[in-house]
């Protein structure tokens, strides 16, 4: 599936910054929105994934989006890197808060530590990326961030209970964020991805038996790749939502 089809000219030039772009569904994210003529910045952990996906992009564009090494969960790098990407490719228009982990745990060996520590990876970095780069979108007259939820949490599954509650919340921090920052035209919704098949996937928790179990639940009877969630990234991204905020998107083949 071609993240191409369609074409939004108001992204072209676009500054748009992605958490987690380097691998998986971020890489799919960093890749369609170059596609599109913006000028992507993301963060990641995985330097290998990245820098690989740095030079598939240059070598078939001729150019390729700017990489910084960052662990999310320290808020003051995160944030450094916000007002230095601002600094040199302009106001930053897109935030795409992807960046998260859904290691499985049991519920009786979470310990404090360890939930703080979930939540300061999948729920944290959400409000303060998006805290660093509202003054940027006011200063450019308007803006989208687009924060990742997880079906996970309309299908009570077990084994997850930290990752879903951040999931969760990551909802009513976008219906606070749409009512405070609308005023300034910037818009904040959440993207709720299905079962998106990817290698990390693959390679921890999904098997063939799961692939026919996660079909049989959806109404469309296909793989969930990440090409199919950069397309409705892009939608939020662009003039064509302009009247779109504090909403849930499920792309999920019909399974919530």
């Amino acid at each position: 599936m071609s993240t191409s089809a369609a074409v939004y000219p108001n992204i072209e030039g676009q500054v748009v910054f992605i958490t987690g772009g380097g691998s998986g569904i971020g890489a799919a994210l960093t890749s369609a929105f170059h596609k599109q003529g913006a000028k992507v910045a993301f963060v990641d952990i995985n330097d290998s994934a990245s820098h690989a996906l740095l030079e598939t992009i240059k070598e078939d564009s001729g150019s390729a989006p700017h990489y910084y090494h960052c662990d999310i969960r320290d808020v003051a790098a995160l944030q450094n890197i916000i007002a230095e990407v601002g600094a040199t490719l302009g106001p930053i228009q897109t935030l795409v808060n992807n960046a998260a982990n859904d290691d499985r745990h049991s519920w009786q060996d979470v310990d404090v530590a360890y939930w703080d520590e979930r939540m300061s990876l999948n729920l944290r970095p959400m409000f303060f990326a998006a805290q660093a780069v509202a003054p940027q979108m006011i200063e450019a007259g308007g803006g989208s961030i687009i924060n990742f939820g997880s079906i996970s949490v309309r299908m009570a599954l077990g084994d997850l209970s930290s990752y879903m509650t951040a999931k969760a919340a990551a909802h009513g921090l976008t219906r606070s964020l749409a009512r405070d920052l609308g005023v300034h035209n910037i818009r904040v919704n959440t993207l709720v991805p299905g079962s998106v098949i990817t290698e990390r996937q693959l390679e921890k928790w999904i098997g063939p038996e799961d692939e026919k179990n996660i079909q049989s639940h959806q109404c469309l009877k296909m793989r969930l790749e990440t090409t199919h969630i950069a397309p409705p990234v892009l939608f939020l991204a662009s003039a064509e939502s302009s009247a779109i905020t504090g909403q849930e998107l499920c792309v999920d083949g019909g399974w919530g």
